[in-house]
């Protein structure tokens, strides 16, 4: 075990201990230009998020969709200043195209192919193009359970977040919440992060922090997680939005 990691959770401060993960070096960074969405090279490679326009989302999912509920209800609410351009999956009759379509939003079903945890290369160039046309500036992951390689990936560096059941770096993977609660930790909780090729390895942007109580079972703890992406994942898409995240190097930091 490493000394215990802090935490970021509304302000307050929480620890969980954690091996921490190799370094991991961060590759330089050439000068990239996207319209309407650029990022500006200044400094100690630090990069500003800035938006022009309205701010459009492009969301993934391929469940229920809860947490894509919980950021439409937040935009609604005004709390998110953003537009929702486009939500798509990879499962047919998944519920975030309903939630997407009751709420007259357009969404789409594109097949995934032939592969069961990652695009193939015809459903890759599908979704890009789906999101292009929208003219997207951030892709929100949902409970995307596709893996994004590649063209995807490069076509939109730097623009994809995820939301993960763990305080990463701990409990990368599936079934984060057993993981922890196997392992024995006191603190569970989730991350929003950006996507980069590696399992859940992008820069952390926020964390909340969920204690993990004695009698706990997996469904137990994973709900009350479930309830703070409900509240984390809006809150970080709403900084994103607002242009007040900065990033330098592998640290995420937000501007008042």
């Amino acid at each position: 075990m490493t000394p215990a990691q802090a935490v970021a959770n509304g302000g307050r401060e929480n620890f969980v201990p954690c091996r921490r993960p190799a370094a991991q070096a961060v590759p330089e960074l050439a000068a990239l230009a996207f319209l309407p969405f650029r990022f500006f090279l200044a400094g100690r490679s630090a990069i500003s998020i800035a938006v022009s326009n309205t701010f459009r989302l492009g969301i993934l999912g391929s469940g229920q969709g809860s947490n894509f509920v919980a950021i439409a209800d937040a935009i609604s609410a005004g709390k998110i200043p953003a537009e929702i351009g486009i939500v798509l999956s990879d499962v047919a009759e998944a519920g975030i195209l309903a939630h997407a379509r009751t709420r007259n939003l357009p969404a789409q079903f594109i097949a995934p192919g032939k592969f069961r945890t990652k695009l193939d290369e015809d459903a890759e160039r599908a979704f890009v193009a789906a999101l292009s046309a929208a003219n997207v500036d951030l892709i929100v992951l949902a409970g995307f359970m596709r893996v994004l390689k590649g063209d995807f990936l490069r076509a939109f560096e730097g623009r994809i977040v995820n939301i993960h059941p763990s305080l990463l770096p701990c409990f990368p993977g599936l079934h984060s919440w057993k993981q922890a609660l196997d392992h024995g930790v006191k603190v569970a909780g989730c991350t929003v992060h950006f996507v980069d090729a590696g399992v859940d390895s992008g820069a952390i942007i926020g964390q909340s922090a969920v204690p993990v109580v004695d009698d706990d079972t997996p469904e137990t703890l994973h709900q009350r997680i479930h309830a703070a992406e409900h509240e984390l994942y809006p809150r970080c898409v709403a900084a994103l939005a607002r242009r007040a995240i900065t990033v330098v190097g592998r640290r995420v930091i937000w501007q008042p």
